[in-house]
């Protein structure tokens, strides 16, 4: 009976009830139901691809892209953003974007809801998002297990042609039924913060005071393999802690909390760590903060991917990750006009230095070998944009070069100096910075601080050359960040005092007597 066609079509028929019901229900495939949602005008995005860097420097795209965002304006001032870390496809990704937008603000959220109503709707958004997932799947996972009945433990090359079809057929279908996403989403209410994650992407929050200081927050914790709360949830359902901390991944992945991921979801007994365990241990349910009231706040919201933050820590190390990107976006928004642009050159801005760190050879460059997808979104909280008249044009780009750190003294607050400085065009080759702008022996304090004071100022210096090539015009940075003086200023990095020494003693009499450094 176990083979018997009729029992095989009405078990087919009857798992793929819910998922034909679910396709009836769904739009169609050009559709969305988000169309009609506006997206929030508050709200960038920056993206860059996943790279694997070859001998020669040059990055190849291992894979399409599988990150995901969303980004909508709902009624009653409710706002939502998310960023979702797609692996193994970008299917779960794509589909909570979608589907988590619909769960929460097609009219399930109203400013009379309470903080306890708000954390309560997010979670049971999040579990309707998976469950509706796995509907979708349903047809594939019944089709895998009739076409496993008919493939036999030998050598692919013995099978016969129509059982080299099913098995290929088979691993189709593994690939569509594999994949998973972390997500880390924002909702704004009333003017209250929520954040609920699941895995192992980041949010911060920058408040800016009128004493130009920054606090930077990071409001959710990573669910990883490293997680102290997480190793003791999976400790209760009798899984070894101990192996899970030593072995760093589970299933390939560093998450202990994921959207989708059937396999491990369903077969989490067959996976050799995670065996012992009385239910399912690899969970979708978010760990909600909040609420965190806005009211007079100034500043932005950041939520980014997991490639993104790994791709600046393996560049620069995870000390001072958080205020460097805070720093980074804080020059950007100072020389931006839209935010779009600022998201995109902050991507950027890592992309090119975790590659400089690779091709430089240096102690980190073995870590830095590749990245994966890297994504950026940044929410305004009544934070200036740039006035779009200033804002620098295509070849006078003002980069943020240069983050110092100072650890001369143990303070309750990291002081960040950001200096903004034009590269070098000896630096710069085939249109990129080959140098990396952080040495790797940037000095960091001994104990991280989530305070820091962000100072741009918008000096610009020339690059010169001393005509016997000795360099003696450029003064040498001491290890402390030059501090503005009363008027506000920076000293300059360039000393031309013998410049114009120089140029005086050969235009003393209005005509250059000998090959100067003057025009001739």
């Amino acid at each position: 009976m176990r083979n018997h066609p009729f029992v095989i079509h009405s078990l087919q028929m009857t798992v793929a009830l819910p998922s034909l019901l679910f396709a009836l229900c769904a739009p169609q495939q050009h559709q969305s139901w988000t169309d009609d949602l506006p997206l929030c005008q508050m709200c960038g995005v920056g993206t860059a691809p996943n790279c694997v860097y070859g001998p020669d420097g040059k990055g190849t795209q291992s894979h399409p892209n599988e990150d995901g965002h969303l980004r909508f304006r709902g009624e009653d001032g409710c706002f939502l953003y998310g960023v979702f870390n797609g692996y193994d496809g970008n299917r779960v990704a794509n589909f909570a974007s979608q589907y988590l937008t619909a769960e929460l603000l097609l009219g399930q959220l109203n400013s009379s809801h309470t903080d306890g109503d708000v954390q309560k709707i997010l979670t049971q958004a999040f579990n309707v998002v998976e469950k509706s997932y796995f509907e979708t799947i349903d047809d594939a996972l019944a089709e895998k297990a009739h076409l496993s009945n008919y493939v036999l433990p030998v050598s692919f090359h013995q099978l016969s042609p129509q059982s080299q079809k099913v098995q290929e057929r088979l691993k189709e279908l593994e690939q569509e039924v594999s994949g998973g996403a972390t997500a880390v989403v924002a909702l704004i209410l009333n003017n209250k913060l929520y954040i609920a994650n699941v895995g192992t992407n980041r949010a911060l929050l920058c408040k800016s005071s009128s004493d130009g200081q920054n606090q930077v927050l990071q409001i959710n914790r990573p669910h990883s393999t490293d997680n102290e709360d997480e190793l003791q949830r999976l400790a209760a359902l009798g899984v070894d802690s101990a192996r899970v901390r030593q072995a760093g991944q589970i299933a390939g992945q560093s998450s202990t909390r994921r959207l989708g991921d059937y396999p491990v979801k369903f077969n989490y007994n067959e996976i050799d760590v995670l065996s012992a365990a009385k239910t399912s241990p690899i969970i979708a349910e978010p760990e909600i903060h909040g609420s965190h009231c806005l009211d007079g706040v100034t500043g932005f919201l950041l939520l980014m991917s997991e490639g993104l933050m790994n791709a600046l820590e393996s560049a620069h190390g995870p000390e001072q990750a958080n205020q460097e990107i805070v720093a980074m976006v804080a020059a950007e928004l100072a020389q931006q006009s839209s935010l779009e642009a600022v998201a995109q050159s902050v991507v950027e801005r890592v992309k090119r230095l975790h590659h400089d760190v690779f091709a430089s050879g240096r102690q980190r460059a073995a870590l830095c070998s590749r990245h994966e997808d890297m994504t950026l979104l940044i929410r305004t909280l009544n934070y200036p944009l740039a006035d779009a008249a200033l804002t620098p044009t295509q070849g006078g780009r003002i980069y943020p070069v240069s983050v110092p750190y100072s650890n001369s003294q143990s303070t309750s607050k990291t002081s960040v100096t950001l200096s903004l400085v034009m590269p070098s065009q000896s630096t710069l080759t085939n249109g990129t910075n080959t140098a990396s702008t952080l040495e790797e022996g940037t000095p960091t304090p001994g104990s991280q601080s989530p305070t820091a004071t962000l100072q741009s100022t918008n000096t610009q210096t020339q690059s010169s050359s001393s005509s016997s090539g000795d360099g003696s015009l450029f003064q040498q940075r001491g290890s402390q960040a030059a501090q503005p003086d009363e008027t506000g200023r920076v000293p300059p990095y360039v000393d031309f005092s013998q410049f114009y020494r120089l140029w005086g003693s050969d235009h003393s009499d209005g005509h250059s007597t000998q090959g100067g450094l003057g025009p001739q």
